[in-house]
């Protein structure tokens, strides 16, 4: 071999690497599967051929286009299937095969443009109209078919040959391992989310309180967290008010999340003490019956008669303060009764603190999803929610905390939740300051 052949087996090798690369790169780079396979549909359509697409077998067995990307030597644009019906089984083109597990195939020539086509297979064969050759490829991941890959080249490049292969191969067996991932991970997201949303409470309807609540995990991470709210009323017929953040981002934050719930729901409802007291019984429970979970806490109870005036004391264990909001906007932070998170130790003492909330005026409470963003002073969150929060002060405590998830957390990296309590209209009881 002389030294123009190992120059130009050399280049191969390097330029198959950095296609290798490429892709990786796309797949890794994104949280969306579809956004990855649109950037490994433009990579192929570049640097392999002149037009890509990527096809994938839904739960149904339909067929879902994902994307298309073509360079400007490519075919002509004309409208994609975006859902195609899957195969018949009189049906043997080259698609038809490489979703049945055949392939990669190579196509040149009447391959592209079959005279006895069947109808299923005519169809997708006039989309390759322009093509001079092309290479479809399976997605695999463990022996099973998720979907297709297909590149094609006009005529202004050379034909794709057996020395294509096996770049492809290794390509579409990288796509069909994240493609694997993305759908596992998919689903563990959805039953732990399903699972949290199961063990969230329905909000009591008492003494002409609007409630409202929201849970919302995160957009950006995809993870599932302990966030949790609840609301109850005592044997007194007092009102609760809680919302609270279990440490972790996983499936057993949100299963601690619950257990320490429904233990301080049983607290709570036993005892019937100061706010402060209900946390120190926490901490000695959750100390001896789950040693090494910490949590942060707000715990509300709101007293007083339909026409008020209301009362409320509270106990926050390492949690962002409530904000109260009233009627004509204004707002401020409840910023009383602080003291350490759930689970940290049991000697140091809780304090708690009351307020009397004016008529018709809101109390939020949230976890701190809704205002840490990665690099920011927490100041800069505080003051959003606050100006957020008194552009909405005349909206019902449903439209509020959408609004406030709409605006405020569709980039957080954490889960959020929510609770808003909205008191009756009457006579003001001393208005919120700035």
């Amino acid at each position: 071999m002389d030294d123009y052949d190992v120059d130009a087996v050399l280049q191969q090798a390097l330029d198959r690497l950095t296609v290798l690369a490429d892709v990786n790169t796309a797949l890794a780079g994104t949280l969306s599967a579809t956004e990855g396979l649109r950037r490994v549909a433009r990579i192929a359509a570049r640097r392999l051929g002149d037009w890509c697409a990527i096809d994938l077998l839904t739960a149904k067995g339909r067929i879902e286009r994902v994307c298309v990307s073509r360079t400007p030597t490519g075919p002509p644009p004309r409208e994609e299937l975006v859902l195609l019906n899957p195969p018949p089984p009189p049906a043997a083109g080259p698609l038809a095969r490489v979703l049945r597990g055949a392939g990669p195939l190579l196509l040149t020539g009447t391959d592209l443009t079959p005279d006895d086509a069947d109808p299923w297979d005519k169809e997708q064969a006039d989309l390759l109209t322009g093509a001079a050759s092309a290479v479809l490829a399976p997605l695999r991941a463990h022996r099973e078919v998720l979907g297709a890959l297909t590149v094609t080249r006009t005529a202004q490049h050379p034909p794709f040959t057996e020395q294509d292969l096996p770049l492809i191969e290794d390509l579409v067996h990288r796509v069909g391992l994240a493609v694997e991932n993305a759908r596992l991970h998919y689903e563990t997201r959805n039953i732990a989310e399903r699972l949290q949303r199961s063990l969230l409470p329905d909000l009591p309807t008492t003494n002409g309180l609007q409630m409202a609540a929201r849970y919302a995990p995160s957009h950006a991470t995809a993870e599932v967290g302990g966030d949790w709210y609840d609301s109850f009323v005592l044997p007194a017929g007092h009102t609760t008010l809680i919302i609270g953040d279990v440490t972790g981002h996983d499936l057993k934050a949100a299963v601690t999340m619950s257990q320490l719930r429904n233990m301080l729901r049983g607290i709570a409802c036993d005892r019937q003490e100061p706010t402060d007291k209900i946390l120190h019984r926490m901490d000695l429970a959750q100390q001896t019956l789950y040693p090494g979970t910490t949590a942060t806490c707000v715990y509300a109870i709101l007293e007083g008669p339909e026409g008020g005036p209301w009362s409320l004391e509270y106990a926050v264990a390492g949690h962002p303060p409530p904000l109260l909001i009233t009627r004509d906007g204004d707002t401020r932070y409840l910023d009383g009764g602080r003291s350490h998170l759930l689970g940290v130790t049991t000697r140091l003492p809780r304090t708690n603190a009351a307020e009397t909330l004016p008529a018709g005026s809101t109390l939020l409470l949230y976890t701190d999803g809704l205002i840490e963003r990665r690099g920011e002073n927490i100041d800069h969150g505080f003051t959003r929610l606050r100006q957020h929060a008194a552009a909405l002060a005349r909206e019902d405590p449903d439209t509020l905390l959408d609004e406030l998830l709409t605006g405020l957390a569709a980039d957080t990296t954490d889960d959020v939740a929510l609770l808003a309590l909205r008191l009756p209209e009457g006579r003001p009881h001393g208005p919120a300051e700035r």
